[in-house]
C-alpha cells in the first residue's frame, strides 16, 4: 500500500502535511503515569479488541513497541508516527498503524490514547473525519473520561476540553533567510497558536520545516481551532510566496541546482546537509525550477534520517557507512530528474 506522502494534496508544494491528534482516555484507568503494568495491558486489549474487531481490522497493524528495536522505534519517530518520548520509555506501549502510516494510535503515551491522523498538503477537515472515525469505533467498545464542564479530561491540563490538535507542517524557507519569522510568529502566537520545530516541542526546524498548531483546547470547538489554523497557513503561504517572487532569480536558480548536484552526485551525504539542500530542491520544484516530485522529496525527508537509514541492517551503523548508504539511496531516487 502507498504511504499517505504519496498522495496529492492542497498547497502540497509547501505545505509537508496536516495533522489532526485527538488525546482520549478511558473512564476507570487512572493516567498512565499512575498506571500499573495491569492497567496498561487492559487498556492496550481493550484498544487493541475495538479496532481489529471492526471493519477496519484489515487495514491496521499492531507494534508492541517493547519489542521492537531502538532503530525500530526511533524510524517511527523519524517518520512523525510516534513520539520521542514514546520510544524511549517503552514499557506497556503499543501502537496500532494503518498500513499507509497516515493513521497512528499510540496507548499509554501521555494519555491513554493519542489518535493521529497524516494527511499531504492542506487537508485539516479530511484529517478530522478519519481520525472521528476511529475514535467512535473505540468509543463504542469503551467510555471516555468526561466532564460536563471540562470536556475531555486528559494527562495534561493544556489538552482538556476537546483535546484536539490540529497543526501543519510548512516550508517557510524565504521568510527564514529574510529574518522575519520571529516577528510574524510572534504575531500569531496572540491568536493562540503554538510555532514550533520539525519534531514538535523543543526542537529546532529541518529543512524550514515549521509546525503550527492551536494551543487552545479548552472553550473553543474543534471546528474553530481547525479554522484558525487553515487561516493562518493560508496567510503564511502568500507571505512565503511573496517573499520568494522578491528574490533575485538567477541566484535562487544557482542554489537550486547547486543542491540537485549534490544531492545526484555525492557519495556521502550527511543528515544535516540532506535537509539543507533537501529544502532547496523543494522550494526550486515550488517555484517551477526542477521537475522532482513532491512525494519523491517527501519520502527522502521521511525515509533517510539517521534511524530510517540503519533500518534495513536494523543496527547502529558507524557516520561514514550510514552517511554513504544515505547518499546511495538518494541518487538513485533522484537520478531520473533534473
Amino acid at each position: 500500500m502507498s504511504k499517505w506522502y504519496f498522495n496529492e494534496g492542497k498547497n502540497n508544494d509547501l505545505v509537508f502535511s496536516s495533522r489532526i491528534r485527538i488525546a482520549r482516555n478511558l473512564k476507570g484507568f487512572p493516567f498512565p503515569n499512575k498506571m500499573t503494568d495491569e492497567h496498561k495491558y487492559s487498556v492496550i486489549q481493550i484498544v487493541s479488541d475495538a479496532i481489529f474487531k471492526s471493519d477496519l481490522k484489515d487495514e491496521y497493524g499492531f507494534i508492541d513497541i517493547d519489542k521492537i528495536s531502538e532503530i525500530e522505534a526511533y524510524s517511527l519517530v523519524e517518520r512523525h508516527l510516534i513520539s520521542p518520548e514514546f520510544a524511549s520509555n517503552t514499557k506497556g506501549k503499543a501502537l496500532i498503524l494503518k498500513k499507509d502510516e497516515s493513521v497512528s494510535i499510540m496507548i499509554n503515551e501521555e494519555d491513554h490514547l493519542r489518535i493521529q491522523v497524516l494527511n499531504s498538503g492542506l487537508s485539516l477537515e479530511k484529517a478530522f473525519e478519519e481520525a472521528v472515525k476511529v475514535e467512535r469505533i473505540i468509543s463504542a467498545k469503551s467510555e471516555f473520561a468526561y466532564d460536563e464542564q471540562l470536556g475531555y479530561l486528559t494527562g495534561c491540563p493544556t489538552n482538556l476540553g476537546t483535546g484536539l490538535r490540529a497543526s501543519i507542517m510548512i516550508h517557510l524557507p524565504a521568510l527564514e533567510k529574510l529574518g522575519v519569522l520571529d516577528r510574524i510568529f510572534n504575531n500569531i502566537s496572540k491568536m493562540g497558536v503554538a510555532i514550533r520545530g520539525t519534531f514538535g516541542e523543543g526542537s529546532k526546524p529541518k529543512s524550514s520545516m515549521y509546525q503550527i498548531s492551536n494551543q487552545v483546547t479548552l472553550g473553543i470547538s474543534e471546528n474553530k481551532a481547525i479554522e484558525i489554523i487553515n487561516s493562518i497557513s493560508n496567510q503564511l503561504i502568500v507571505k512565503e510566496k511573496e517573499a520568494r517572487d522578491a528574490f533575485d532569480r538567477f541566484c535562487l536558480e544557482d542554489d537550486v541546482f547547486r543542491a540537485l548536484g549534490t544531492l545526484k552526485f555525492a557519495r556521502k551525504m550527511s543528515t544535516e546537509e540532506m535537509f539543507k539542500l533537501i529544502s532547496n530542491i523543494r522550494m526550486g520544484v515550488s517555484m517551477g525550477i526542477l521537475n522532482v516530485p513532491i512525494p519523491v522529496i517527501n519520502e527522502l525527508i521521511l525515509e533517510t534520517g539517521k534511524a530510517g537509514i540503519c533500518l534495513s541492517d536494523n543496527e547502529i551503523l558507524e557516520s561514514d557507512i550510514r552517511d554513504n548508504k544515505r547518499a546511495n539511496y538518494i541518487r538513485d531516487r533522484l537520478s531520473q530528474y533534473n
